[in-house]
């Protein structure tokens, strides 16, 4: 076979990630979920652990949506009038009511004229920024920007790139300073939660800086925030780091596969903008788009989220993540304190921290270790992530299981 040379190379690359500690490794099967009872949330069964019960703390939905009955309808009713796909990409196949309804709901919700749904918030950070960066713009970036902004900016030939020091709002400063008059377009990129940390950026600082240079640009410097681990998660009413921190950037990419507990992700803007990405924006143009009924799903999640239920909600998350990050530093742990729900414990040492996750997976406590090349080296974690799901009941046991590591 032509692909015998091929194999032994990359079976040979994968062995030295997983000699190195780099590797990812085998990914736990779930089977089944065990419906909430006795003052517990939802647990989890996985393959090759016959009835052991998990509780997960590692799961993007923070408001614990994904399980809920009138979720699932509304998706039900989605795929039985419209099917399980969508048949095309939207500018081939046309597109869906439910999706253009979606659309104005997400634009509305963060106060912006138009918003644009993609496939995923990793293509639409892709689908934002490429198209964005001409020859003469310049692309300025957080140093511990998610992985997708990384891509988004290889992808693109700009003028020149900047790297600031993580939140270092003064390093942002100088970075501007060294791009005026080497381009007409300054693209100034930030995380709203960084999810390594769950530590947000200070959008207030990060919109007023950019402000001051925008005249020193003939395009403007142009502000923009992934907020995929903020949007529906964080702020009072969970429109995430903007409401956070009374700031609002020029463009906004958000996620409907975290918090809002159903797939895809999404940009909102000014109409000129997005009317802009719907002719250039590779990853629409070419990508199909969410099903209708995870669209229908998507907008229920908006419903619940904007009614007096998603305000207790989002209370309850509040205090469940003020009572698991208190505790574990009361208990002698350290974490980046912080009002996100990822709640990181620091280990800095890849050895402890893969001791940790086998001792919490033997206690039936599903939750991620973080190594270099993930995170930096000497800040190697535990990623908890508290979600809505998890009852007091929930927090306590997993508190006592760390009380009781030696």
């Amino acid at each position: 076979m032509s692909l015998n040379k091929l194999n032994k190379v990359l079976t040979a690359d994968v062995d030295a990630l997983t000699e190195s500690g780099r590797a990812k490794g085998a990914e736990k099967v779930i089977t089944k979920v065990v419906e909430p009872c006795d003052g517990k949330g939802p647990r989890y069964l996985l393959e090759g652990q016959g009835g052991k019960e998990f509780i997960r703390m590692n799961s993007n939905s923070y408001l614990g949506l994904s399980l809920r009955k009138d979720m699932i309808d509304a998706e039900e009713r989605g795929a039985a009038e419209f099917g399980v796909g969508p048949g095309a990409v939207r500018f081939i196949n046309g597109t869906f009511k439910a999706h253009i309804e979606l659309e104005k709901r997400l634009a509305a919700f963060h106060g912006r004229e138009a918003g644009m749904i993609f496939s995923s918030a990793y293509v639409t950070s892709i689908g934002v920024i490429f198209p964005l960066t001409t020859k003469e713009t310049v692309l300025i970036s957080d140093e511990l920007n998610h992985n997708c902004i990384i891509n988004a900016m290889r992808l693109g030939r700009p003028a020149g790139k900047e790297i600031y020091a993580h939140n270092n709002m003064a390093d942002l400063e100088k970075a501007l300073e060294r791009t005026v008059g080497k381009a007409k377009r300054a693209l100034v990129i930030t995380d709203g939660i960084f999810s390594m940390r769950g530590d947000n950026a200070p959008l207030d600082e990060f919109v007023a800086i950019c402000e001051k240079y925008n005249d020193k640009f003939e395009e403007g410097v142009i502000t923009i925030a992934d907020d995929s681990h903020g949007v529906g998660s964080f702020g009072n009413t969970g429109r995430g780091t903007e409401e956070y921190t009374n700031a609002k950037v020029d463009i906004l990419v958000g996620t409907l596969g975290k918090a809002f507990g159903v797939n895809g992700g999404y940009v909102v803007s000014s109409n000129e903008v997005v009317n802009y990405l719907r002719e250039s924006a590779p990853t629409y143009i070419y990508s199909n788009p969410i099903t209708v009924s995870e669209t229908e799903a998507a907008i229920k999640a908006l419903d619940i989220l904007e009614s007096e239920e998603g305000a207790e909600i989002l209370a309850h998350l509040r205090a469940m993540t003020r009572k698991f990050d208190s505790s574990l530093r009361e208990a002698g742990y350290e974490t980046i304190e912080g009002d996100h729900p990822v709640v990181p414990l620091m280990v800095r040492d890849s050895k402890k921290t893969s001791d940790i996750v086998k001792y919490l997976n033997e206690n039936g406590i599903l939750a991620t270790g973080l190594n270099f090349p993930v995170v930096p080296k000497g800040d190697e974690e535990i990623r908890f992530q508290i979600n809505a799901s998890h009852t007091e009941k929930d927090i306590d046991y997993v508190l006592d299981v760390m009380r009781n590591y030696k």
